[in-house]
């Protein structure tokens, strides 16, 4: 208990201090949600793509949290669909900012990415699992445990588990039974899940590695691409 009591302070203290050092603290309603240069326009890459990005959340939940979101393309479409899941609103906004817009003047990181025939083949399984995503009522979005929009990301990975995408530690929500069931694969469809309501659990898999789930908070290992995950500061490794 005490070595989980100080993976939990800790890191979670690191992440408080970079937060009240850095610029993240401004107006949020006046920041920058421009786009952060990541995409060619539609017309410079024709084939089809897929998008996962993350980015901190606002004022201080970014200490502990980062906010996930979709963009796909089909080949040749002329413009770009982003996907968002947010507590304001209709739950499940589409096109509701730049497609890799910074989120609240934060900068997003690419947590997964295809093009071309492949992402060809996940772009339709992605806007049917969106369509056909079962928290999508208003009242429904839940800041903690969940559902929230890592709750909404991590459903829709599991209809392309060919991405072998996983979200960051960070992502709180990523665990709550977006399926309402207790037992289950992994999005990445390479280990086994366990949850009880998104406050506690455990994630065993190839993608995903080896995580602790203890009241949204995440402790782990990634063995594919070794690095540790600690709750506040994410992963400390090679990178996804």
């Amino acid at each position: 208990m005490i070595i989980l009591l100080l993976l939990l302070v800790a890191p979670i203290t690191l992440s408080a201090t970079k937060y009240l050092l850095g610029d993240r603290q401004g107006n949020w309603q006046t920041a920058d949600r421009s786009s952060a240069g990541l995409l060619p326009t539609p017309a410079e890459h024709p084939d089809a793509l897929v998008r996962i990005y993350a980015a901190r959340t606002v004022r201080w939940r970014g200490i502990f949290a980062v906010h996930c979101w979709i963009v796909v393309k089909e080949a040749h479409a002329p413009n770009y669909t982003r996907y968002d899941y947010t507590a304001w609103g209709e739950p499940i906004r589409v096109n509701g900012f730049a497609p890799d817009g910074r989120w609240f003047g934060v900068a997003p990181q690419t947590i997964a990415s295809a093009d071309g025939a492949a992402a060809a083949n996940m772009v339709p399984k992605i806007r049917t699992a969106v369509e056909g995503y079962e928290w999508r009522s208003y009242g429904d979005y839940r800041a903690w445990p969940g559902p929230n929009s890592n709750t909404f990301v991590t459903a829709v990975l599991a209809a392309v588990p060919e991405l072998r995408a996983a979200l960051p530690p960070t992502a709180i929500g990523k665990d709550f039974p977006y399926d309402s069931e207790m037992f289950g694969r992994t999005p990445s469809g390479t280990g086994f899940r366990i949850s009880l309501g998104g406050y506690l659990g455990l994630t065993i898999g190839w993608v995903e590695g080896i995580e602790i789930n203890l009241l949204g908070a995440v402790f782990g290992i990634d063995l594919r691409r070794p690095a540790l995950k600690l709750p506040g500061l994410g992963r400390l490794g090679l990178s996804t």
